[in-house]
């Protein structure tokens, strides 16, 4: 069981910052790069992770920006930050802040820039209806970043694997390997119109898989079953659905005996569950997969 120490101090709370989108673009039929920008982003630290992630902070049902001008200004402190817990306060349940957890696909320190590569459904969901309708001047509220994988230059192979919500940390981390690495990226999309441009090293095989008809990630785990297993000591990084993540994980750790240290994977999302019910759950999920880990020796 893990307790609480009353001793330690209190986690922070988490800093927002105000952000106007500069420019959008359009990447795929279900894929929205935002560009944002302003001096509310001068107090971002960057992580140094390929996997770097921050999250935007949404407010349904005010307006198509879903975070309007006029409401961020309501909640600025006066060094410029956001608080949260005031806007938690001031609103009615129906338009409680929801987060929304994206990957930093490229930061730039001098033009004070964040892009954010968003996946689209229609009009189903909070993030995606509001990344589909944006136009430059529409204010968000960030969050973050955090991050915690990075590939590791010395391994001798590298695995990435991941659905189009993986795809933009799967994106920077092939952009972080050198022309010499070895390895093999397994991406799943639903066709081939979902396939975007990615920098790929001559040594890594890039691999698409497109959902069609089957179950979201269930033709991307038989495509990693089916690799040929290299040689020396593999460094993987898998996301996306996590009916999926879990199935690859038991092959990753139980058949080809990685380590945790040689293994970064997590499930972005869960089909038929809304971000918040899966984030409440995703820690007993984890705690179930290390249970059933544990049980056939693996530490």
């Amino acid at each position: 069981m893990t307790t609480t120490d009353p001793a330690a101090p209190p986690r922070p709370r988490p800093t927002a910052l105000r952000a106007t989108v500069l420019r959008t673009e359009r990447l795929t039929p279900a894929m929205v790069r935002l560009t944002l920008g302003g001096p509310g982003l001068a107090g971002f630290a960057p992580s140094p992770y390929a996997d770097s992630y921050i999250k935007l902070v949404l407010v349904p049902g005010l307006g198509a920006t879903a975070s309007g001008s006029d409401v961020l200004a309501a909640w600025t402190t006066p060094d410029g930050r956001l608080d949260l817990d005031a806007a938690r306060t001031a609103l009615p349940p129906e338009h409680q802040p929801r987060m929304r957890t994206y990957t930093v696909r490229a930061y730039d320190d001098m033009d004070l820039t964040l892009t954010v590569d968003v996946v689209v459904h229609g009009a189903s969901g909070v993030a995606g209806p509001w990344a589909a309708a944006a136009v430059p001047g529409d204010e968000v509220a960030v969050v973050g970043p955090g991050g915690g994988y990075s590939p590791d230059l010395t391994a001798d192979h590298h695995l990435l694997v991941g659905d189009a919500s993986a795809l933009p940390a799967v994106a920077v981390a092939l952009e972080r390997l050198g022309a010499s690495a070895s390895g093999t990226a397994v991406l799943e999309v639903a066709d081939r119109a979902e396939e975007v441009t990615l920098h790929v090293p001559d040594g890594i095989a890039l691999r698409w898989v497109h959902t069609g008809d089957a179950a979201p990630g269930a033709r991307l785990v038989e495509a990693v079953r089916a690799l040929p297993w290299p040689a020396g000591r593999v460094h993987a990084f898998v996301h996306g659905e996590a009916g999926s993540v879990r199935e690859l994980r038991r092959y990753l750790r139980v058949d080809r005996g990685l380590t945790k240290t040689d293994l970064s994977i997590s499930g972005y999302w869960r089909l038929g569950e809304a971000d918040e019910g899966w984030r409440a759950g995703k820690r007993a999920w984890l705690r179930g997969i290390e249970d059933a880990e544990a049980a056939v020796g693996l530490d």
